[in-house]
């Protein structure tokens, strides 16, 4: 105990924030709050990784008995919108020049033989091999995380939500980001003058789509894409005297195609310890042909034109793979000086921090381990998982290198949730409990053994309950 804070002046100022944090969730619960607040802790301060939640029941801090724990799992209430607040309020990690930097992604929760719980869809995972990918049904997580500037395996995790089966995507994502920046904004992570929020996407989005429907943000997007796309250059200039309908995209330029490609607005080369050589080509103001189908079939009036700046990094090896593909990302911002190339594609590279995120979630704080059937619990249990790994964020400056022997000494400031966590049982005897004492009970006299449930849970299907057309002449056709 004597090791748990260090003489640095910042281990009172993080016990006091931590301290307000549990109250502030313990006030977010309005319904078994002493059980779920307890159930967290329970959480921290397990030994191991969590793989039964039952016995969560028998960790230290955990009060009460496993039939509460369940009780609370499937019939207790959090205010989810207060507990936005309360995580956006915390202190957020900033990039070198001082803006914040949220990561989305889907991460999801396999259920592939619970017949009986609804609004499953069919999760993309993929295998251990190339081209092993399969469709298992689950409940799919969108995530948005602020992330830290160097390499780290902590991210600051402020909202998700689990996709349904007749949501669009995109729609859904757009609207998460949103109110997640709108959150920030209130919470004075934002203010004017300051630099644009930079948003990062992976391949299975389209940037530009959400570039257009967050225009009215301060925001940066930045996204990958598929090799395959084709965008087009500005219009040049027209020529005195030519009639005609005036063209609204200029020349092709097709990612797979380099002879497409003229010569590079901005090029850089960068010289990195763990990619080697990163050789980075951007031309600025590339924007994509859109026409009136799929996404877009809706919009009213002329489509719009989206420019930005793409780049094409290629690096020379990555961790396993030594022939890497090239990237290509698209950033809605457009005249990047050399500086700002850079900055983009290594902010790319941090989108990944999200992924350590997810396996903590999953490996260690036993975030798909519970079999539950409603979906609604399984909203509970993930805010729950949400709110012990931002505990541990905020113990950082508290914990103690608890290493085992075969490990190697962690640098100050530099443990690992998982190291953290190993701590955390020491650190919670130090901060005030705000879940009450158990009361004396009993528990229910449950079914008799050797009866038959003659109330069978209903059966669901798997997949989207909504076809969309994909152009105005499907919907024609469907509609007669």
């Amino acid at each position: 105990m004597d090791r748990l804070l260090e003489d640095t002046g910042a281990g009172p100022l993080a016990l006091a924030v931590l301290a307000r944090f549990r109250r502030d969730f313990h006030a977010c619960l309005t319904a078994r709050a002493d059980e779920l607040s307890e159930l967290a802790d329970a959480v921290l301060c397990a030994d191991g990784a969590v793989r039964c939640l039952a016995a969560l029941s028998l960790a230290p801090g955990h009060r009460r008995g496993h039939g509460a724990l369940y009780d609370a799992v499937n019939c207790g209430r959090i205010e989810i919108a207060r507990l936005r607040r309360c995580l956006a309020g915390l202190p957020l990690p900033r990039a070198a020049d001082g803006r914040l930097m949220l990561a989305v992604d889907v991460s999801n929760w396999l259920r592939p033989g619970a017949a009986t719980s609804p609004d499953r869809l069919f999760c993309h995972v993929y295998g251990r091999g190339k081209g092993q990918a399969q469709m298992i049904p689950g409940w799919p997580y969108s995530v948005v995380a602020a992330l830290e500037p160097g390499r780290t395996s902590w991210t600051a995790v402020l909202d998700a939500i689990r996709l349904a089966p007749d949501d669009d995507e995109a729609e859904v994502t757009a609207a998460q980001v949103r109110e997640v920046i709108t959150r920030l904004i209130g919470a004075g992570h934002w203010r004017d003058g300051d630099p644009p929020i930079l948003v990062l996407f992976d391949a299975g989005y389209d940037p530009m789509r959400l570039a257009c429907q967050l225009a009215d943000l301060p925001v940066e997007v930045l996204g990958r894409l598929r090799s395959d796309r084709v965008l087009h250059f500005p219009v040049p200039a027209r020529q005195p005297g030519t009639n005609g309908r005036p063209p609204r995209h200029g020349r092709e330029f097709a990612l797979a195609d380099p002879g497409t490609w003229p010569e590079p607005t901005v090029a850089t080369t960068t010289a990195t310890t763990r990619y080697g050589t990163a050789i980075a080509r951007a031309w600025d103001r590339l924007h994509p042909r859109l026409t009136h189908r799929s996404a877009w079939l809706d919009h009213d009036g002329p489509l719009p034109v989206i420019e930005g700046t793409l780049i094409r990094l290629q690096v020379d090896h990555l961790p396993g793979d030594r022939h890497p593909k090239p990237a290509w990302l698209w950033s809605s911002a457009t005249g990047a000086p050399p500086a700002d190339l850079d900055r983009c594609w290594q902010a790319f590279l941090r989108r990944f921090d999200l992924e350590h995120t997810f396996r903590m979630f999953k490996q260690v704080l036993g975030w798909t381990t519970p079999k539950l059937r409603d979906p609604a619990a399984a909203d509970r249990w993930t805010w729950l998982i949400i709110t012990a790994y931002a505990q541990l964020r905020l113990a950082r400056p508290l914990a103690a290198d608890l290493r085992l022997p075969w490990e190697r000494p962690a640098p100050p400031g530099r443990l690992t949730p998982a190291r953290v966590r190993r701590g955390f049982r020491n650190i919670r005897a130090t901060l005030p409990c705000p879940a009450g004492a158990p009361k004396p009970g009993k528990p229910g006299p449950g079914r008799p053994p050797g009866s038959k449930n003659r109330r069978p849970a209903p059966r669901h299907d798997v997949g989207k309950k909504t076809k969309r057309a994909a152009s105005l002449k499907a919907r024609l056709e469907r509609t007669g």
